[in-house]
């Protein structure tokens, strides 16, 4: 079983590369998601969730959750690759690789102007129309360590062109990889 995580500043086509995956079988679990879910369970903002989990279960701590949901896909026989969606720190890539043979990252970029627009587009909740609000969340997204993520990346993807020519690019990667 192939573990890949995918990894860029919100707005950049994380959920476009989960799209393609899926096309070909592959099972997504996003740690958004699980951020997400824990946010509702706490009664908090996702944001907030991110960073109260982080202080007080360590810096591992999404990884860990990750980790333990895509161990369990194992035990149950799944046996496609398995898409980790949204890996956001160095420590959680230390994580994955300590957990699975072959892990591999793959970024996804673009410019700050063009990912605002398309979360403006997206309408998600933690997603704003406002662009200080934007630049905020740039700015946990670097705290957090996402930087180091992308320069850690075994592929970087730049997503600045209409979605079929990314979507293309994307396929030819998983060709590339063997996926």
């Amino acid at each position: 079983m192939q573990i890949m995580g995918i990894s860029g500043m919100p707005g950049s086509g994380k959920s476009i590369v989960s799209d393609v995956a899926t096309e070909n079988g592959a099972i997504i679990v996003s740690m958004g998601d699980i951020i997400r879910e824990e946010a509702k369970k706490r009664g908090e903002g996702t944001k907030e969730t991110a960073q109260n989990l982080r202080a007080e279960h360590g810096d591992y701590i999404v990884s860990e959750l990750t980790i333990k949901k895509i161990k369990k896909l194992q035990d149950e026989g799944v046996d496609n690759l398995i898409i980790v969606e949204g890996i956001r720190s160095h420590f959680e890539v230390e994580m994955f690789k300590d957990n699975f043979d072959n892990f591999i990252i793959l970024s996804v970029v673009a410019n700050p102007a063009l990912r605002f627009e398309r979360l403006k587009l997206r309408q998600r909740e933690d997603d704003s129309t406002d662009y200080n609000v934007f630049k905020k969340r740039d700015e946990q997204e670097l705290n957090f360590g996402i930087g180091s993520v992308i320069a850690l990346s075994d592929k970087i993807i730049i997503n600045e062109s209409d979605i079929e020519s990314f979507q293309e690019e994307v396929r030819e990667f998983f060709k590339e990889m063997n996926i």
